[in-house]
């Protein structure tokens, strides 16, 4: 069970929540903690001008509530805010979500009751998911068009996904005893007052986008061995005198996993010797899609250790306004809701992965065209050439789905545009960045899921499965338990789509 409170929470704990089924509990002192802060707010606030509490919201908190309408305030900001709009968020977010908001609220500096951290510890315990909508937030006061959603739930209204059905939260409740959260001082705000769904959805990010990297290092290094590369491009040496860690990783992995290799290539055993030719058939240097993958996935492995780093501060944050300091006695305004932080990663890792997608487009490439491999048949057709095709038609389905990448790779970063009566003048757009990353690292499984099955027929083409390495072996072996060597032509998308989950769902055992 993964422990929530004074502990910083970790990804690899998030991971367990979210993929594992682990469930979640609260500690006890940061409960106390919790309520204590709720207590603190509510005697303070008494006849104090505290924003959110007795004013208005945004550009209407010049408008002081009158006491007998503060219960009804928060109400009204959770309905007149779930306004969303699109499809709704898939409940692997939804529930990345729901354990940031949770994270934050057990810092204790929302002022919210211990009823609202406990129905959202049920909730997700419970694989009860609101339903989110993916279009609303602008990223500053946080995501508050996805959070009011999930805070209509709280209320016991909306809907949500329950055994895979959309139903009325108020029955759902029902079925499983669950009470409604109840407005107490700002309940409201609280919740929809953050960061949670943007870093919600970048912790699946984060986590599917490192598991993206080890397959891009695994084919990178069968597509080498298949061609029979020389392996000093893989060297200790050659990548030590480039300072970069990434790099170097990725130039490690791939040497273990080519270590036991019977395919790559000692460059001195064929050019570090006296030659006559005049004209070498063996190509002297690979093409870069080849040779150059430390250097093209190396950054990418640095941007994702850095994005990770950024995302589990925010997880562990206070993303709040105002945030309420029972411990110094005192409410402080500002702009802890505002996500440039998350927005800025996402759009990091979204230009990382497309760039990962596009290596993987141009070793696909490499592969299907004979006249630049002079190894393999056209498209990497096993049957009759003319009468069959190969591998000819989904080619086209990995080109298109990178060219989206390299189209939704504009950063949203630097997209704001100001709203809210000019209140919110400058903005974040970070869930819109972090949904857009979402559907590049999908989209790059497609494409990478497409290079698995040509790397397949390759390996059966050459009929090299004993010379491969162990560690490639074992992948070729597994993936063709579902994908079954093929010559004739036959429809390929429902291959496409079971190597894509395979993809998804194992670790690629990657020892960085």
């Amino acid at each position: 069970m993964v422990v929530l409170g004074s502990k910083v929470l970790s990804l690899d704990e998030v991971y367990r929540v979210l993929f594992d089924g682990e469930e979640l509990s609260l500690e006890e002192a940061a409960l106390q903690q919790v309520s204590e802060n709720y207590e603190f707010l509510k005697t303070f606030a008494a006849k104090k001008l505290i924003y959110g509490i007795n004013t208005g919201f945004g550009p209407m908190a010049q408008y002081r509530i009158s006491e007998s309408d503060t219960h009804q305030l928060q109400y009204n900001l959770i309905r007149s805010h779930s306004s969303g709009a699109g499809k709704f968020m898939s409940p692997l977010l939804t529930k990345g979500l729901m354990i940031a908001r949770l994270s934050s609220f057990m810092q204790a500096h929302s002022g919210v009751h211990p009823e609202v951290v406990n129905l959202l510890k049920d909730l997700i315990n419970k694989d009860v998911y609101p339903c989110v909508c993916e279009h609303g937030g602008v990223g500053a006061s946080g995501d508050l068009v996805q959070l009011a959603h999930l805070a209509l739930v709280l209320i016991g209204e909306g809907e949500v996904v329950y055994e895979e059905k959309i139903r009325p939260t108020a029955e759902v409740f029902l079925q499983l005893g669950l009470k409604p959260m109840g407005v107490h001082v700002r309940e409201g705000l609280a919740v929809i007052n953050g960061t949670s769904a943007m870093t919600g959805v970048a912790l699946v990010n984060i986590i599917e986008a490192k598991k993206l990297l080890g397959w891009s290092c695994i084919l990178s290094s069968m597509i080498n061995e298949v061609v029979e590369a020389f392996d000093d491009h893989l060297s200790k040496e050659l990548n030590a005198v480039k300072r970069h860690v990434g790099q170097n990783k990725v130039a490690a992995a791939m040497r273990n996993i080519l270590k036991d290799s019977k395919m790559i290539r000692h460059r001195p055993d064929h050019f570090y010797k006296e030659l006559e030719e005049e004209i070498f058939k063996d190509k002297v240097q690979e093409y870069y899609s080849l040779r150059c993958v430390p250097q093209v996935l190396g950054p990418i492995y640095d941007t994702l250790v850095q994005a990770e780093q950024i995302v589990v501060q925010e997880l562990n944050s206070v993303s709040d306004n105002p945030v309420v300091d029972h411990h110094q006695e005192n409410v402080f305004h500002g702009g802890n809701f505002h996500g440039d932080y998350i927005s800025l990663e996402m759009d990091k890792v979204k230009i990382a992965i497309t760039k990962l997608s596009m290596l993987s487009e141009r070793q696909l490439n490499y592969l299907m065209n004979d006249k630049l491999n002079h190894k393999f048949p056209p498209f990497m057709n096993l049957g009759k050439l003319g009468l069959n095709f190969g591998m000819q038609g989904i080619q086209f389905t990995a080109t298109s789905t990178v060219a989206e990448n390299q189209t939704l790779s504009f950063p949203m970063y630097v997209h704001s545009i100001p709203n809210n009566n000019d209140n919110q003048d400058i903005v974040s757009m970070g869930c819109n960045a972090a949904l857009m990353t979402n559907r590049v690292i999908e989209n790059a499984y497609e494409v990478l899921a497409i290079q698995v099955m040509t790397m397949l027929q390759a390996v059966d083409y050459l009929n090299c499965h004993e010379r491969l390495s162990s560690f490639s072996h074992r992948i070729y072996s597994e993936v063709r338990a579902i994908f079954p060597k093929f010559i004739e032509d036959s429809p390929k998308y429902k291959d496409a789509k079971k190597i894509k989950e395979y993809l998804l769902q194992h670790d690629p055992a990657i020892v960085w």
